[in-house]
């Protein structure tokens, strides 16, 4: 009987030790966002550190030159864009009322985009706090504005740490594994890593191309607000299924305040780009950078957007991918060394060097 106790005793803390595990982690998933993105970012530069390094250029100041060139491309895109998105939306608006008088008679008199932003405003407007009303907002905003701040400095900060510290993290972790396991664990690190860098590399080089494609298409059509349409769809390849669809969408939608056939050149040339995406330009970028199926993809996206929310949906091809890897090796039994990786945007060797085998 005593035995019998003991063993129950042990499992019921076996399993609220599992339970408490997993309510922390539930808490903390935002925290584990954050160092899967820094991981993640890790991936995508660490070839790029690498190639400079053999030039002989410190890692750290690698590091630095990718993130100046990053904020770089960041300003030169607002620099192109938002000065002819103001403009556009200034021809979108027209003159801006300046009193709930004007803005009511100019949404009655208005049609289109222009009464729906207009009546949206004016339905905004009339919710709005007053007075001392407005403080407790406002520090809500800066509060946000500020966490928002910190978590990209977090996330950033753990990409440079997890390219200066790899090799010393990843020889405290094999020392918690077993010595006959240690090379079959490195080679998965190095296949994940290898997957995740080349498939975001890939994607932001798509985010580009279908930006620019969409927003001449969109010129050539006479699309209003084209240079916003095809930033929109541009940026919106980033989430994954749903981004796509819900920017022909409203490429469609914003062309039938013209006419019928703007709408169709609009979903006409959406379809184009996607079809030429999906047959030519994803298979010569991406390869099978992530090695998954379109069914689970779509699963997977479903299943994070619904459990921890839309923001997450951008991870949820990566967490597919890293446990797609985990099962070839644990469960199908497949050597990670042998697995190909696509080279998107760095040769072989650089791969090779990167993910240091």
């Amino acid at each position: 009987m005593g035995q019998i106790a003991r063993r129950t005793a042990v499992a019921t803390l076996v399993a609220g030790a599992i339970v408490v595990a997993a309510v922390a982690l539930w808490k903390l998933k935002l925290l584990l966002a954050l160092i899967l993105f820094g991981f993640i970012i890790a991936a995508a530069m660490r070839p790029g550190v690498e190639w400079l390094a053999r030039r002989r250029v410190p890692r750290p100041a690698g590091v630095a030159i990718h993130y100046v060139a990053v904020a770089g491309l960041i300003g030169l895109l607002l620099w192109l864009v938002v000065p002819r998105a103001i403009t556009q939306i200034s021809q979108a608006v027209g003159s801006v009322p300046t009193s709930s008088a004007e803005l009511k008679k100019a949404a009655s008199t208005s049609h289109g985009i222009k009464h729906e932003i207009l009546v949206g405003l004016e339905k905004r407007l009339k919710k709005l706090p007053s007075g001392t009303g407005l403080v407790h907002p406002a520090i809500t905003i800066t509060k946000t504005a500020f966490e928002v701040l910190i978590g990209i400095f977090f996330m950033f900060a753990t990409a440079a740490y997890l390219i200066f510290d790899r090799e010393r993290a990843m020889r405290l972790f094999l020392s918690l594994v077993p010595r006959g396991k240690r090379r079959v664990v490195r080679d998965t690190w190095d296949l994940i890593d290898l997957k995740l860098g080349a498939f975001v590399r890939g994607e932001l080089i798509l985010v580009v191309l279908v930006a620019t494609l969409l927003s001449v298409a969109f010129w050539s059509i006479g699309e209003p607000y084209w240079i916003l349409l095809g930033t929109f769809a541009g940026v919106f390849e980033l989430v994954p299924v749903i981004g796509p669809l819900v920017a022909g969408a409203v490429a469609v939608g914003v062309g039938f305040t013209v006419s019928w056939h703007v709408a169709l050149a609009a979903g006409v040339a959406v379809f184009l780009v996607r079809m030429a995406e999906d047959y030519f330009v994803v298979p010569r970028v991406l390869g099978h950078a992530v090695g998954l199926s379109p069914l689970l993809v779509l699963v997977s996206v479903t299943a994070v957007g619904l459990l921890l929310g839309g923001v997450f949906v951008l991870l949820a091809i990566p967490i597919a991918a890293v446990g797609a890897t985990l099962v070839d090796v644990l469960i199908l039994e497949k050597d990670p060394a042998e697995e190909d990786v696509p080279a998107v945007l760095f040769p072989a060797q650089d791969r090779e060097t990167a993910g240091g085998r």
